[in-house]
C-alpha cells in the first residue's frame, strides 16, 4: 500500500496528552465525508517518495496535495502539536477532499477555529503510529480519534475506508506515507465527528 498523509488534532493539550502515550502500534481509523465506494490503495513509495525525516506537518507542505489541510492546521494553532514528538497516525483529506464539501464550508469553519474546525481535524488523528499492515486488520472494528470519536474500518481485501460518526465513507487512497514523528495515510474526503 502507498504511504498517505492523514491529518487532524484535537486541542493542543489533548494532542500532547496523547503523544505521551504508548510508541507502539495503537488500533486506530477515520471515517470521512459522503464517499460510497472504496479506492485501492495503491504499492508503497519509492525512497525518494518518503519524507521520514521529516515531521507530519513538513511532510504534507512538501507533498504539495494538503494545502487546505495545513491553512486549516495553521488557523486552529495544531502546527506547532503536529510537529511534536508523538506518535501520530493522520488520515489526511487532500485538496480535491476538501473541494467535495458544500460551497463556504471551508471558509466558515476558519472563521472559528478554535470550535468546529478544531473537532474536525482532530477527528482525522490517531493516537501512535497505525501502518497499513495494521490497519487492514481492523475490518469492522472501531477505532478512536484524538478527538475523541470514533471510526469504523471497513477492509476488502487491498481497499480499505473508513465510516464516520454520521455514516459517511471516504477512501485511503495511500498509505504508509511516514514522518519522523508518525505516518500519514491519505483519504478522498474529510471525516467528520457528528
Amino acid at each position: 500500500m502507498r504511504r498517505i498523509l492523514p491529518l487532524a488534532a484535537v486541542l493542543a493539550i489533548a494532542l500532547t496528552t496523547a503523544a505521551c502515550g504508548n510508541d507502539d502500534t495503537e488500533t486506530g481509523a477515520a471515517a470521512a465525508a459522503p464517499a460510497s465506494s472504496s479506492a485501492t490503495a495503491t504499492p508503497s513509495p519509492s525512497p525518494s517518495e518518503s519524507m521520514a525525516g521529516s515531521d507530519i506537518v513538513d511532510t504534507a507542505v512538501a507533498a504539495g496535495d494538503f494545502t487546505t489541510l495545513a491553512a486549516a492546521l495553521e488557523a486552529a494553532g495544531l502546527v506547532e502539536t503536529l510537529k511534536g514528538e508523538g506518535p501520530f497516525t493522520v488520515f489526511a483529506p487532500t485538496d480535491a477532499a476538501f473541494a467535495k464539501l458544500p460551497a463556504g464550508t471551508v471558509e466558515t469553519l476558519l472563521k472559528d477555529p478554535k470550535g468546529d474546525l478544531t473537532q474536525i481535524l482532530t477527528y482525522h488523528v490517531v493516537p501512535g503510529k497505525v501502518l497499513a499492515a495494521d490497519v487492514v486488520k481492523l475490518d469492522g472494528q472501531k477505532v478512536t480519534t484524538v478527538q475523541g470519536g470514533d471510526l469504523t474500518v471497513g477492509v476488502d481485501g487491498d481497499k480499505v475506508w473508513l465510516t464516520d460518526a454520521a455514516g459517511n465513507t471516504v477512501n485511503v487512497t495511500a498509505t504508509d506515507i511516514e514522518a519522523s514523528n508518525g505516518v500519514i495515510h491519505v483519504i478522498d474526503g474529510v471525516l467528520m465527528p457528528q
